[in-house]
């Protein structure tokens, strides 16, 4: 079983061409389902039956995993068994049998935009990280961009005289989001003041380095974010996607229309971008108030 669920994931990133972060999910999903296998000395994908299947989700559900959790372990076992039937490693696909739990669908949180400023305005210049912390924030809100795409950054991917930065998304799919004034002068000012200090033979053209001079990564600007948030008096459970979450809420309520916040969050799905119409409580009470008769 664990054979076929390592030939599915190397598919998956060399056919699929799906992104690290991605992969890592559907790894511990499928670890986690080869293991409940082997406990019922099932090793090979041949010898997978709906009872066996049902009796995974079942567990799932006595573990209190959350809906989601279990939502994304029944897909990747889902497309384990397509990949096995591709394969010839098994005859029937049974994929057809699961059905996944219903998900609500939750509104992200955003921030007013005064506080998202307090948060802009936490790093002190007498920080030794200062110039990058500020760049790392300003560029966050700026761009909307996910944080493994700012850590994902080279120095060739900004043009900072025309104002735009190129972000590498999910599947290393490319887009150009532009870049505002405020924003570009603090990487400015991190390019000429802070990086060529942390800059080391092996740093290469990465843009955000650590003190170390290496790439920084997702979780140390999650670190970063967190940091400053409490400094800020921001919510204890805002993230670094709370910033991406108020940067399409801003936009729209700026009156952006809602296909170019799409493409600037690199959204296959429109829908996905929709969700932000329904948490702008301003603009929701401007339309109820012009267009009910009892407004």
């Amino acid at each position: 079983m664990g054979e076929t669920a390592n030939g599915f994931l190397d598919y998956l990133k060399v056919e699929a061409g799906l992104a690290e972060n991605t992969l890592m999910g559907y790894g511990r999903d499928l670890a986690d389902f080869c293991g409940y296998c082997h406990q019922r000395q099932v090793d090979r994908p041949d010898g997978l039956t709906p009872e066996l299947l049902y009796a995974y989700i079942a567990s799932m559900g006595k573990a209190r995993k959350a809906e989601s959790s279990i939502h994304r372990a029944i897909v990747a076992v889902k497309m384990l068994c397509r990949f096995a039937v591709m394969t010839e490693a098994m005859k029937d696909d049974l994929a057809g049998l699961l059905e996944s739990p219903k998900l609500w669908q939750r509104l992200p949180i955003v921030c007013h935009k005064e506080k998202v400023l307090a948060l802009l305005s936490a790093p002190q210049t007498q920080e030794p990280y200062y110039y990058r912390d500020k760049a790392i924030l300003e560029l966050l809100y700026a761009t909307g961009c996910r944080v493994s795409e700012e850590a994902g950054l080279r120095v060739g991917d900004l043009n900072l005289a025309v104002g735009y930065v190129r972000c590498f998304g999910k599947g290393s799919k490319e887009r150009v989001v532009p870049l505002g004034r405020t924003a570009a002068a603090a990487v400015k000012e991190y390019l000429e003041q802070l990086r060529p200090k942390l800059a080391k033979p092996a740093s290469g053209n990465w843009l955000f380095l650590t003190r170390t001079g290496k790439r920084i990564d997702r979780t140390a600007v999650w670190r970063i974010v967190k940091k400053y948030a409490r400094q800020a008096g921001m919510p204890a459970n805002l993230t670094v996607h709370t910033l991406r979450h108020c940067f399409a809420t801003h936009l729209l309520s700026g009156g952006a229309d809602l296909r170019s916040v799409q493409e600037m969050l690199g959204h296959v799905d429109i829908r996905t971008t929709q969700i932000y119409t329904h948490v702008d409580q301003d603009r929701l009470r401007a339309i109820h108030k012009k267009y009910h008769p009892r407004g």
